[in-house]
């Protein structure tokens, strides 16, 4: 998130949710963002295919079918620009590339993106009005935004339209993405990502590399690797042999589970370290046992950026450890078997005493990271970057100039997702969570009362699809895509838009993911959960 909950809680004028059910997955920030509307008269833009609940509260709803989401961007800042309701001064003074997007948006008349999205042009027009007349506006967007094959593009044209705006830099404002799970922002600052050492330092760039061969007395790989999807599909090939799945659950979140099941299957050596049983531990060749978030101490970053202390309440249990104590035990062994390090190495071993001593390799090598310590986050924690030990981390990002110096506006084109309803498979599925589970439910369903509110996978359908294939509300319905089939009860309700039918992805007997496409965005490699084309009929 370029800004803080809390600003954006207290200061922003407008909200524009896009690609999130932010009352069910972010139930917090959520709350916070109906007293601002009932307490304070702030605006609320909701796009959404579905009337998630927050929608309730909205000023507009904008309901775009699924995958149009640049069209209607596009749309709305057709609108800002012809209209002449844009910031001109921070398009002057703070970016670039702004003839080159006006161009592209001209074409994104509000009927043209009628046409795509459903929208009516009128709505788009509104929205554009109320975004332009309530200053500052924050944009929020989870994967709704993100699990498409034009995930970086749709992520590119929310950046574009709050710069149009001058929302950027401002509290109150910002590009704000809603992370999905307590630790995702930390996995990512830490070098999770195939192209990153931690930090954000590119793989590729010399001096970075030259950096960690310093400190480790080895050098660290310099090439570019691959993602998950990429991982099971080149396990299959048999060009990955070996794999080591840590708190994840590819045998039910990767898409296309049928063949990631099949991959998993063909791996020749199959490493997972859980805390609790799952789909993917029945493939394993080992399990390893790892603590829960209330067994262990270390830090979490959370979606704000904000790193923050861990405290073990429980000792681990049974034969289960912490993460950071198996991962530096395997590192011990390994090293063993390869080259001695350098001898002058400044971090040349995995013995490590406490987590803490590995946040104190993490500030010596990770700029963003310099200044945290155990001691300056004890209390309320800190947002970085946060380079120096007497700096009070940035709570803003971009404040002044952006971090490139000119923020690039990028000109964009809508592209459809990659599998479009035909005479076979007529109807549009998309994905998501509910409020009582989460994930792969491998915790939530082992909780009698959440499971006893919310028990099994429910099939949403727009009445009037409904009535076309003779289906009524609780009836079991088969839902058939080109990679798989399920059997659901369904719910009929307008919460969809026509033509589009929704599911959740928590439940192992009726797993969404057996009919997800496992078509990657080509620069982010995301999977397009939010798309796929389906046939519903009476089970």
């Amino acid at each position: 998130m370029t800004n803080s909950l809390d600003d954006i809680a207290r200061d922003a004028q407008c909200y524009f949710i896009i690609g999130s059910n932010t009352t069910e997955n972010h139930p917090v920030l959520g709350m916070r963002i109906r007293q601002a509307v009932k307490q304070r008269g702030a605006k609320l833009i909701v796009a959404d295919p579905r009337r998630i609940p927050i929608s309730s509260f909205a000023t507009l709803h904008l309901r775009q079918r699924p995958g149009t989401d640049i069209a209607l961007l596009n749309g709305l800042m057709n609108v800002l620009i012809a209209e002449g309701l844009y910031d001109k001064q921070f398009v002057a003074e703070r970016t670039e590339g702004f003839e080159e997007l006006s161009a592209q948006v001209a074409k994104y008349t509000p009927e043209v993106v009628e046409d795509i999205t459903g929208v009516p042009a009128d709505d788009i027009r509104e929205a554009a009005r109320i975004m332009a007349a309530s200053h500052p506006g924050a944009l929020l967007y989870a994967m709704g935004i993100t699990q498409h094959t034009t995930g970086h593009q749709n992520v590119l044209s929310c950046a574009n339209l709050q710069m149009l705006l001058g929302n950027m830099g401002v509290p109150g404002g910002g590009v704000n993405p809603l992370r999905g799970q307590n630790n995702v922002q930390g996995a990512c600052d830490m070098g999770c990502l195939v192209n990153f050492y931690p930090g954000y330092q590119r793989v590729t760039d010399e001096a970075a590399q030259a950096k960690f061969h310093e400190a480790w007395g080895r050098g660290p790989s310099t090439q570019i690797g691959i993602t998950v999807v990429e991982m099971l599909n080149a396990a299959e090939r048999g060009d990955v042999r070996g794999l080591f799945v840590l708190g994840e659950n590819p045998a039910m979140t990767d898409p296309d589970i049928n063949h990631a099941r099949k991959a998993l299957a063909s791996t020749e050596f199959l490493v997972v370290q859980e805390i609790l049983p799952s789909e993917t531990t029945e493939y394993a060749d080992v399990i390893l046992p790892g603590a829960s978030f209330a067994e262990k101490e270390g830090t979490f970053t959370n979606t704000e950026r904000r790193v923050q202390r861990v405290r073990a309440a429980l000792q681990p249990v049974g034969n289960s450890r912490p993460d950071w104590a198996i991962l530096a035990d395997l590192g011990r062994r390994i090293q063993q078997r390869l080259a001695p390090v350098a001898p002058n190495a400044v971090f040349s071993g995995w013995d490590y005493a406490s987590p803490e001593e590995v946040m104190q390799e993490i500030a010596a090598l990770t700029p963003s990271y310099g200044g945290i310590t155990y001691p300056r986050i004890d209390s309320a924690g800190l947002q970085w970057p946060c380079p120096t030990v007497d700096h009070p981390g940035t709570p803003i990002l971009h404040r002044g100039t952006f971090s490139r110096g000119l923020g690039r506006l990028s000109a964009v084109e809508w592209l459809p997702p990659a599998e479009q309803p035909d005479d076979e498979y007529p109807l549009v599925l998309t994905t998501g969570r509910v409020l009582y589970h989460f994930h792969g439910g491998s915790m939530t369903r082992r909780s009698p009362g959440l499971d006893e509110i919310y028990p099994e996978a429910l099939v949403e359908l727009n009445p009037l699809d409904a009535r076309s294939m003779n289906i009524a509300d609780g009836d079991m319905v088969k839902v058939t895509s080109r990679r798989g089939q399920i059997t659901a009860k369904a719910h009929v309700v307008e919460r969809t838009v026509p033509g589009v039918v929704f599911t959740s992805f928590h439940f192992s007997e009726a797993a969404a993911n057996l009919l997800t496409i496992a078509a990657l965005d080509p620069v982010a490699k995301i999977p397009e959960y939010k798309a796929c084309a389906v046939r519903v009929e009476l089970a």
